[in-house]
């Protein structure tokens, strides 16, 4: 990647339905060499894919909790089974494999607490393999951020 390629990726992290003319004109190239180096970005996996930001509050998904979830063993094969346990559980945003003393870290949201509860009594404790779950609900985002820092 080079100046020209970071500039898109800028350009496109600030404002992803910026028209093909408009990224041209402001990282300096013409329209077609942008569209090839956009293309190219995109067939990389640079570009992941483009989706509009959401309020979770508006649509009534205003709690936030982060859950740290320790397995009973660290095996690959635990790891990938529990991976693909919560990538069907719709509630978890995020999952990081971490480390320390806890496995993994979970991004998870909820209508209220008592979805939170149903969440994990019906779908998280029931993951073969899991040991012990710790949760931690936010108060308020201090920060966060979409577009990654400029290099």
């Amino acid at each position: 990647m080079d100046a020209i390629d970071l500039k898109i990726v800028r350009a496109l992290q600030l404002d992803g339905r910026m028209k093909i003319g408009d990224l041209a004109e402001k990282v300096g190239l013409s329209p077609t060499p942008c569209a090839r180096r956009l293309e190219r970005l995109q067939n990389d996996g640079v570009i992941t894919g483009y989706g509009a930001r959401v309020d979770p509050r508006k649509i009534g998904l205003p709690v936030t909790i982060f859950v740290n979830v320790e397995l009973e063993q660290q095996s690959a094969e635990a790891v990938r089974d529990f991976e693909r346990a919560v990538r069907a559980f719709e509630e978890v945003m995020e999952c990081y494999l971490m480390t320390g003393s806890r496995d993994f870290l979970l991004r998870v949201v909820a209508a209220d607490l008592e979805a939170f509860d149903a969440f994990l009594e019906h779908r998280l404790m029931r993951v073969k393999g899991v040991r012990n779950i710790g949760s931690h609900f936010a108060l308020r985002a201090l920060v966060r951020r979409d577009v990654l820092p400029a290099m």
